[in-house]
């Protein structure tokens, strides 16, 4: 075997490697609803994989095996054809144990590929490089090709591949690399004519039989995924994949972002099953939110009452994941939003955006949150960013962000700033006193239409009613004497959770994201 096939070899197997990994680790971050460990139990049972592969090659790797023997070659191609056909079958076997049985049971597939991978390295090392004062370099060439295959998988399949195929084109894609190496290894051993033909047909039923069952096998996959062991057959009514994640869509508009609930199609507050309050209630802390900038799309909902509301001149929505854009004209609520002259959206992270735009300020900075269990939540609710939010408000401005009633959450928002108060799930804060102003609020809603139709129309029975019950802003049902849980001020928030212990969430405890067992999901 000569040293440019063995590092080619190398370079594919990495390829290979990495890249189902970055499928995988999108396969396991979206059943566990982006759970923080997820990351790192998919890598450790990967790793785990590789090293057992490794160590079990040594029995092919010693003086005794004739290196050689062309015909030694079938055995890395074995693994290589082995591993890619697995690796495209393993998404959809996951998706269908995640039915019957906890996530982490599935784990041993991952090392069972990676085993098969891991393997070949070594192997393609031991019958490529002569043993003489030069197998130290020739070993270090091989590991490069190794590392720059995994690199440019890596950064190919993250970026490109799922942006464009998803996550069944991309691992058919990657079959079929496998089969190919597979192919050119058995072509370079040399087979006789019977060995060759047998080779070559079953590499072939293999490419072919990926392609044709590739259909069937990932049809159900997402919703298999996302409702685990309550699946009863629901099919997602809108499914969009790309590079920046998976977004669902119920048939009853629920929009899901990455396995996790992320909001629902409706502007309605009259019928309220959202808590579409919330973005309302805007008008009922802030006289005149003129300038206001909102992190976060999703349904665009939030987006299209914000805009909406008297007095806004400019909203600037910071959506990290292009694909909810594409959700918004096929529901009516929301449609208009795109086409509002007064609203920016732009595709980047929220963090970074402001870190980048220093010069803007803002009345109001406005975020529905995701879970805060969820990876990288910290970067959004933690001190850091509420500090970094602090800064660019303008005289009177607000915060507002849900904390998912996470004590942990609600105390961090409080300690930062001097003033504000807990608003249903969210946190409303400021740099100078602020309050909600029932009477102002009552206007606002009385004259706002969105689309043309009023918020409100109080000819129509039941309407009276919920108008009460929204600037009352109580939970429905609960009776008048009982206390108020959806509005208590900060200085109360604080005194309950310092007595209770809860720390402030940071950048270097990051207890939000890790304070959950690593095999829980939501």
């Amino acid at each position: 075997m000569s040293l440019r096939l063995a590092a080619l070899i190398a370079f594919i197997g990495g390829f290979i490697a990495l890249s189902f990994e970055i499928l995988w680790f999108r396969v396991y971050g979206f059943t566990t609803g982006g759970t923080a460990p997820a990351f790192g139990v998919v890598l450790g049972s990967y790793l785990l994989g590789i090293a057992l592969g490794s160590v079990a090659t040594r029995r092919f790797c010693t003086d005794r095996v004739r290196r050689g023997d062309v015909g030694l070659l079938r055995l890395p191609a074995v693994l290589i054809a082995s591993a890619s056909f697995a690796g495209f079958a393993l998404v959809p076997v996951v998706a269908w144990a995640v039915t019957r049985v906890i996530w982490p049971w599935t784990l041993p597939g991952i090392a069972l590929f990676a085993g098969a991978l891991g393997a070949v390295l070594p192997l393609v090392s031991h019958l490529g490089i002569a043993p003489d004062s030069h197998a130290g370099t020739r070993l270090s060439w091989l590991y490069m090709a190794n590392i720059a295959g995994s690199t440019l998988g890596s950064l190919l399949t993250g970026f490109l591949l799922l942006d464009v195929l998803g996550v069944r084109g991309a691992s058919e894609v990657l079959c079929l690399l496998g089969l190919g190496a597979a192919g050119l290894l058995v072509w370079v051993s040399k087979p006789l004519r019977n060995q060759a033909i047998r080779w070559g047909v079953s590499l072939l039923l293999l490419g072919v039989g990926t392609v044709a069952a590739a259909g069937a096998l990932y049809d159900g996959v997402w919703e298999r995924l996302q409702f685990r062991t309550h699946y009863s057959g629901e099919r997602f009514a809108h499914v969009i994949e790309n590079k920046s994640g998976v977004i669902t869509v119920r048939k009853g508009g629920e929009i899901y972002g990455g396995g996790v609930y992320d909001g629902v199609f409706s502007t309605d507050l009259v019928h309220d099953k959202n808590m579409i309050i919330r973005a309302y209630a805007l008008a009922a802390y802030h006289p005149a939110p003129k300038e206001v900038l909102m992190v976060g799309l999703s349904s665009g909902s939030w987006a299209q009452v914000v805009a909406n509301l008297p007095g806004v001149e400019r909203l600037t929505v910071i959506e990290i994941n292009p694909g909810y854009v594409e959700l918004i004209p096929l529901f009516p609520d929301a449609q208009s939003l795109l086409r509002n002259p007064k609203v920016t959206i732009v595709h980047d992270d929220g963090r970074r955006w402001l870190l980048a735009h220093p010069e803007r300020k803002f009345d109001a900075i406005v975020m529905n949150t995701s879970w805060h269990w969820r990876a990288h939540a910290t970067n959004l609710l933690g001190r850091e960013f509420n500090e970094l939010a602090k800064t660019r408000l303008n005289q009177g401005g607000t915060f507002q962000y849900n904390t998912t009633s996470s004590v942990h959450v609600e105390r961090t928002g409080c300690e930062v700033f001097p003033f504000g108060f807990q608003l249903v799930n969210n946190v409303v804060l400021s740099n100078d006193p602020v309050a909600m102003d029932s009477a102002r609020w009552r206007s606002v809603l009385l004259d706002m239409r969105i689309d043309g139709k009023p918020v409100f129309d109080l000819s129509v029975p039941g309407h009276t009613k919920r108008l009460a019950e929204v600037l009352a802003v109580r939970p429905p049902g609960l009776a008048p004497e009982k206390p108020n849980p959806w509005l208590r001020s900060c200085a109360d928030v604080l005194v309950a959770h310092r007595a209770a212990q809860h720390p402030v969430v940071t950048e270097d405890n990051l207890l939000i994201e890790f304070s959950r067992p690593w095999y829980w999901t939501q």
